[in-house]
């Protein structure tokens, strides 16, 4: 029998040894491990203590729709001008005070959706928002 000598000890050897990054892990796993229930003592507190009441509800919002020709719609009421001041100071008056939403036809003129702001600032209304939809 006779063996060819192939191995030379001159070639480098380009695989990395895995030996010693598995210790190095397994080393700094024991380190956690030991370590984690030290670090996980928290600072002792007396917290106070809260009752929890319910939170007074919100009052109902106002619907307030002016359609193309310049009408008025409470809700879904028709009403006129005079008629919108009054409701709008009877709705003003209750506290909380109710938000007014004013829903305007894209097609109605501006002088109308002006009227009726300064109706709901004249009753003194103090919340007004304005309803749109997406395009």
């Amino acid at each position: 029998m006779s063996f060819e000598a192939n191995d030379n000890a001159d070639e480098v050897m380009s695989e990395i040894n895995m030996t010693p990054l598995v210790d190095v892990m397994l080393v700094l796993l024991v380190i956690f491990i030991i370590t984690l229930p030290v670090i996980q003592h928290a600072v002792k507190v007396d917290l106070p203590r809260a009752s929890s009441t319910r939170n007074a509800p919100l009052p109902d919002n106002l619907q307030l729709s002016i359609d193309a020709q310049g009408q008025f719609f409470f809700g879904k009421q028709a009403i006129d001008a005079t008629g919108l001041q009054i409701r709008l100071q009877t709705e003003a008056s209750k506290d909380p005070q109710p938000q007014l939403f004013i829903r305007g036809d894209k097609r109605v003129p501006y002088e109308f959706v002006a009227q009726a702001m300064s109706t709901a600032q004249r009753a003194g209304m103090q919340r007004i928002g304005f309803v749109t939809t997406q395009p």
